[in-house]
């Protein structure tokens, strides 16, 4: 069995009932291979901590923001509780050593799909911190992990995603509005790879690729700001 206690006092959360901190770390595929497992899987709970998380930070940035539109809570809100934001923090607590998974999953460890497995459990253990002692304490974890985070989002306007960071940074330096092409296809329909050039005018400043011409999109501006160093 595992042994939560060293987990339990970096989050500084004495639980007072221990399986609730033990589901949110239990994943679906690990109860195909132990259907005798005690406690059910982390996706009621992961639901309930989602909504938790949403209305933490949703209240501390309408109290805190009293002259800033809706519009920008928005995009600063989805900043904070966004999946890269829970494996960032899964990270920091190292989550990732206490999940019980399928032996599969186990060793699947680099791919976007262990990353979602990673933050929905950091939204399930939201939920099961809310279950076990409440709002407050609940409020607690997501101020020291997620809302700590606020100002270098702000300052560095990491509200903003990529595309539009681009877009934002060449019309203000350069006074030009980029543009992207799909520059090639290769793999087979289920599978698709695409890779899209972005442009400053006839300038091709870098290339991205993703299973989507979006997701290309993203990834070559991504890119685009590193390599003007914006």
């Amino acid at each position: 069995m595992k042994d939560f206690s060293k987990f339990e006092e970096l989050i500084n959360v004495k639980f007072k009932n221990i399986d609730y901190l033990k589901q949110a770390v239990v994943h679906r595929s690990y109860l195909n291979e132990h259907p005798d497992f005690h406690l059910p899987h982390n996706e009621r709970v992961e639901f309930l901590g989602d909504a938790v998380l949403e209305i933490i930070v949703t209240e501390f940035l309408y109290k805190n923001y009293p002259d800033t539109p809706e519009g920008d809570l928005t995009n600063w809100r989805a900043s904070l509780v966004n999946s890269k934001m829970l494996a960032r923090v899964a990270e920091e607590i190292n989550l990732e050593k206490y999940l019980y998974l399928s032996k599969g999953e186990a060793k699947d460890k680099n791919s976007k799909a262990r990353q979602y497995i990673i933050a929905n459990a950091v939204e399930a253990l939201i939920g099961g911190i809310y279950l076990d002692q409440g709002i407050k304490k609940a409020s607690e974890f997501v101020h020291t992990y997620m809302l700590s985070k606020l100002d270098d989002i702000l300052e560095n306007k990491l509200y903003l995603d990529p595309k539009s960071k681009f877009q934002e940074l060449a019309q203000d330096k350069v006074k030009v509005t980029p543009h992207y092409r799909v520059l090639g296809e290769s793999g087979p329909d289920h599978d698709k790879i695409f890779e899209v050039g972005l442009y400053l005018g006839e300038e091709l400043v870098s290339k991205g690729a993703g299973s989507s011409k979006q997701e290309a999109q993203v990834d070559a501006a991504a890119k685009g700001i590193k390599k003007k160093k914006w």
